[in-house]
């Protein structure tokens, strides 16, 4: 069976593949003059880095456009990473972006790597691990983390392994549950949010350890997030809808058989508000930038929609 992210990734290919050929050019263009002069991408400030130019891999890639000299200069970018000391978060940037240029160009990022460097990085991943069962954040971190437990979940997945001891893991993630449903991001944390929610479906869907209570109340608190923009939130405290929330929280739907449920046109309406005539996608109402990644996002919610209609 494909990897999560595979999964992920083919579907919203699969929806974007229905837009008209003027919209995927647009957004084409936008992912493509993102990149800059090292091959990296970077956000709205300064130069490449591995979490940013992750996400425009993924852009190009759901579009069919990861291929030939943007790519060939992207895999140096990523190559030239390397061996650094990078963060969980940049660290699976760069073997998801590594993946993802070896599926769509035939270009080997890991090619001159040392062999056995995939249980090299588990067991620095393991490092990462708290009595608790869960992961944090990065080794100084003392406290588990249920969107980081995740990210090393679908690290281990792309190399073909899974997490030691996952009952363990599965403890905490439920430890996370809040009592109005969804999931808290930390063990301190007051309410659950959309995104850590998304995070343990995820993470117990790749486990096969998910139960109809869980799926069902989830359901609900998914649902509750909607906001009068058509836009999901992040959580109760936040009144404004965001396209990561909104992301995030119709893959979770999907997931669990509950996207019919949501008024997926208020959603369409909400995500085309917030696409620039010139490419690319705002963050929310109130962002008046844009970046790569919230680009990422807007794009792939579109597929949601595209997906649904194609079933009619």
């Amino acid at each position: 069976m494909p990897a999560y992210l595979e999964q992920l990734t083919i579907r919203v290919a699969e929806g974007l593949g229905q837009l008209t050929d003027a919209e995927r050019s647009l957004q084409t263009r936008y992912f493509l003059a993102a990149q800059k002069s090292d091959g990296g991408f970077g956000g709205r400030e300064g130069g490449s880095d591995l979490y940013y130019t992750g996400f425009a891999l993924r852009g190009l890639a759901v579009l069919g456009e990861l291929y030939g000299p943007v790519a060939e200069r992207a895999a140096a970018f990523l190559q030239s990473k390397l061996g650094g000391q990078e963060s969980i978060v940049d660290f699976f940037s760069l073997i998801y972006g590594g993946m993802l240029i070896k599926s769509a160009a035939g270009i080997d990022v890991f090619a001159n790597s040392q062999p056995g460097w995939q249980d090299q990085v588990a067991t620095w991943l393991e490092t990462l691990r708290r009595a608790d069962g869960g992961y944090a954040k990065g080794i100084e971190g003392q406290a588990s983390s249920t969107y980081h437990s995740f990210l090393v979940v679908i690290c281990l997945q792309l190399l073909d392994r899974l997490p030691p001891e996952p009952a363990r893991l599965l403890t905490f993630l439920r430890s996370q549950a809040a009592e109005e449903g969804g999931f808290r991001e930390i063990k301190a944390g007051k309410r659950a949010g959309t995104n850590p929610t998304a995070a343990a479906i995820a993470t117990f869907k790749i486990l096969d350890a998910l139960d109809e209570n869980t799926r069902l109340d989830t359901i609900d608190f998914l649902l509750d997030m909607q906001t009068d923009e058509g836009g999901l939130r992040a959580n109760t405290r936040i009144p404004i809808a965001d396209l990561l929330s909104t992301f995030t929280g119709l893959t979770t739907l999907e997931d669990l058989g509950g996207l019919a449920e949501i008024d997926l046109a208020a959603a369409e309406r909400f995500v085309q508000s917030l696409q620039r005539e010139e490419g690319g996608f705002h963050a929310a109402a109130w962002d008046g930038a844009h970046d790569v990644e919230y680009s990422f996002y807007g794009l792939a919610s579109l597929s949601f929609f595209a997906r649904r209609r194609m079933m009619k």
